[in-house]
């Protein structure tokens, strides 16, 4: 549980740096001052300049509200996607289930980065076509994932209950199905957050997502890769930055996973000495 607050303190500092970063950084990220290219720790200049003289720490702050926020924005609008298909599918039968799931099928039998590839293709780069089409192609796995939960919590005897009671599905759906399955929406989106942000900022990198002068992580990497031979300190805050974020986001799932274990081993053994205690 601790370890759980700690990250999740850490991962709330992040987001606060980002909506506060307009006060917080001590430059302007996209200010150009070529007579100040390339300097070192300074200062004026806790990270150094790129190749045009601009803070690399006022852009590593504005970079959260692109290579961050992006990545939560996609999860949060493939969640929506993901879940609404999971949902309906896992708690209807028949028809209704079959078409939704060929229609996933049909999704995922495309390999994700080049449909990501194609849809921005066709949509043009920019932050914002990236955006959709990284949920177009997202939502499909949501959907299979949460499918499985549902018919599985669809089998258990408060659901049947339910069922025979007369309950509506949207009274079910909301009562029983999203509770169960919220610990497992949760760890799904910590984790899948740390993916998409290594897929915004590798479309970045290769130019396809969010473009000057807008500053992101990965188009920082693209940047600071010309002056690898001369100035190699150059990739460092966007580097270190993309990896621990992504550490960051799946530790936060792996102990979102471990605390739901732990709760649920203790409502086993609560139940046991219950029954241990009526004999």
């Amino acid at each position: 549980m601790r370890r759980l607050k700690f990250l999740l303190t850490c991962l709330v500092i992040v987001i606060l740096l980002g909506i506060f970063a307009t006060q917080i950084a001590p430059h302007d990220p996209t200010q150009i001052a070529i007579g100040r290219k390339l300097e070192g720790i300074s200062r004026d200049y806790w990270l150094g300049t790129d190749y045009l003289g601009r803070c690399l720490l006022s852009r590593l702050l504005f970079g959260i509200r692109t290579s961050v926020f992006y990545s939560m924005i996609i999860t949060v609008f493939s969640l929506a996607v993901g879940v609404t298909v999971g949902i309906v599918a896992g708690y209807s039968k028949g028809g209704l289930d079959n078409l939704l799931m060929r229609l996933v099928d049909l999704v995922l039998s495309f390999p994700s980065h080049m449909m990501t590839f194609a849809i921005i293709g066709m949509l043009g780069v920019g932050g914002g076509n990236l955006i959709l089409a990284s949920v177009l192609v997202r939502w499909a796995w949501y959907a299979r994932m949460i499918r499985t939960s549902v018919v599985r919590y669809r089998k258990t005897l408060y659901v049947q209950f339910a069922q025979i009671s007369g309950r509506s599905p949207g009274y079910i759906i909301r009562r029983h199905i999203v509770p169960d399955i919220f610990n497992e929406i949760a760890i799904y989106a910590s984790m899948d957050v740390g993916m998409t942000l290594l897929t915004i900022s590798g479309f970045s990198f290769l130019g396809l997502g969010v473009q000057a002068p807008h500053a992101e992580w990965g188009m920082m990497l693209n940047e600071a890769k010309n002056n690898l031979a001369t100035n190699p300190l150059q990739m460092l805050p966007s580097g270190l930055a993309i990896v621990l974020m992504v550490i960051l986001m799946n530790s936060l799932g792996d102990a979102i996973n471990h605390t739901r274990r732990n709760r649920r081993h203790q409502v086993e053994h609560t139940v046991i000495d219950r029954e241990q205690f009526k004999r």
